[in-house]
């Protein structure tokens, strides 16, 4: 069963995604902030990570530098679920290297299951 690690301090949204992922076969581990989900993507290694970028106690950004930065999570994909939309966060995603960059309002969540499948090669 493949792990997937939801970053997202919006409890109803988080809730949400894991049912819908769980209900999809994967296991989801959940974290309500960037330095909980930070210490979970080197303890568990997840297989993909959804990662939102405004987060309490670390920003989304910090917790994709220390991600790609540890050899152990460097390669594992990343698709950042966000409401930042400007092309500048777009960009720094970009060279840290994301698999994909969602912005929340334009999706809904069986189009980011769909992203998740793509990204995990299924």
């Amino acid at each position: 069963m493949k792990i997937i690690l939801l970053i997202e301090d919006e409890g109803a949204l988080q809730k949400t995604m894991s049912d819908v992922l769980s209900g999809e076969g994967y296991e989801v581990l959940s974290a309500l902030d960037g330095e909980i989900g930070a210490r979970l993507a080197k303890e568990k290694t997840p297989d993909l990570i959804l990662l939102d970028l405004v987060l309490p106690k670390m920003m989304g950004f910090e917790v994709l530098e220390q991600i790609r930065g540890d050899k152990e999570t460097k390669d594992i994909p990343v698709i950042i679920l966000t409401n930042l939309e400007n092309i500048q966060d777009i960009q720094r995603a970009t060279d840290l290297g994301v698999t994909t960059y969602l912005v929340k309002s334009n999706y809904d969540l069986e189009e980011v299951v769909a992203k998740v499948k793509t990204a995990l090669g299924e």
